[in-house]
Parts: C-alpha cells; structure tokens; sequence
C-alpha cells in the first residue's frame, strides 16, 4: 500500500487530494498489522510481526486484503 501510494503522488504531480484512496487504504493496512504485532506481543508470541510467510497465509485465511 505504501508503494501504490507513492506511485499515486508521482502520478499527480504530488497532488495529495487525488490519492486519498491510497492514503486511506495504506492507513488501514497499518493499522491492521499493527494490531496484529501488538496482539502478538501480549500472547508472547515472537518475533513480534509474523514472517512474510505467515503474512501470506494469514491474507489467504481471510480471503485477500483485510483491509
């Protein structure tokens, strides 16, 4: 999300207002991560984020991009 974002203000000359899908959608996407490192950390679970692996299996779980 954060690259799509990016490519998005490259696109529109760095017009924030034209990316607001983009920001919206790499805003939900850490914070969906980010709740799932702080639920880790509280089960004790580590490493603290999942491996890229896991991140995988966990989007194929839920069908694709939960946010």
């Amino acid at each position: 999300e954060s690259d799509a974002s990016q490519k998005c203000l490259d696109a529109y000359n760095y017009d924030k207002s034209m990316c607001s899908a983009y920001f919206q959608r790499y805003k939900n996407c850490r914070k969906y991560w980010h709740d799932i490192m702080v639920q880790r950390r509280r089960d004790g679970v580590k490493p603290d984020m999942p491996t890229a692996a896991e991140r995988q299996e966990m989007l194929a779980a839920v069908g694709g991009k939960p946010y």
